[in-house]
């Protein structure tokens, strides 16, 4: 089945879809996560090069993305080296995620529908990506082959059919 022009994704309170919604000005995707810069490989000192990330998306009420704020709080070594505290990586990253969605005028969590985008930030891809796969090379009735999807990147969640708003990770 084809991938629908505006992808649903639904919210799912104290879950990783659970900071998404609508506010005044359109639809907003918020998530903290760790991400690798493209094409880096688990080596000797990958904790050095996987970072957290605070991310905001906002997007028009037809689904469209406006902007994004894309903050990198640290990596996963430096949370390693000082777990605990204000100033460690995930609080820095939590807090910066509270002002960011403080500044939501008229914020509601819920459910939201959007277009597919991309941007890359860091060297890291970030957006709601239209996937093609070849299933097992069958074509199916159609006349397509596979199944095609959407993923959320980073966070690695992904949409698909029957495109209920419901993820797979």
């Amino acid at each position: 089945m084809a991938v629908p022009a505006i992808i649903p994704i639904a919210h799912e309170p104290d879950y990783r879809t659970d900071t998404i919604g609508r506010y005044s000005d359109g639809q907003f995707l918020a998530s903290i996560t760790y991400a690798f810069p493209e094409g880096r490989t688990l080596d000797d000192d990958w904790e050095e090069h996987k970072r957290l990330y605070t991310v905001l998306h906002r997007f028009d009420h037809e689904g469209r993305h406006v902007d994004s704020d894309i903050r990198c709080a640290g990596t996963y070594a430096e949370q390693q080296r000082h777990p605990q505290g204000e100033d460690s990586v995930t609080a820095r990253a939590q807090s910066r995620m509270a002002e960011l969605l403080d500044g939501l005028p008229g914020r509601e969590y819920g459910d939201i529908a959007i277009r597919p985008f991309r941007l890359t930030v860091d060297g890291v891809l970030f957006g709601l990506v239209v996937e093609h796969h070849d299933g097992d090379g069958d074509e199916e009735e159609d006349g397509e082959s596979g199944e095609d999807w959407a993923e959320l990147h980073p966070d690695g969640l992904g949409f698909h059919a029957p495109w209920d708003g419901l993820y797979d990770t």
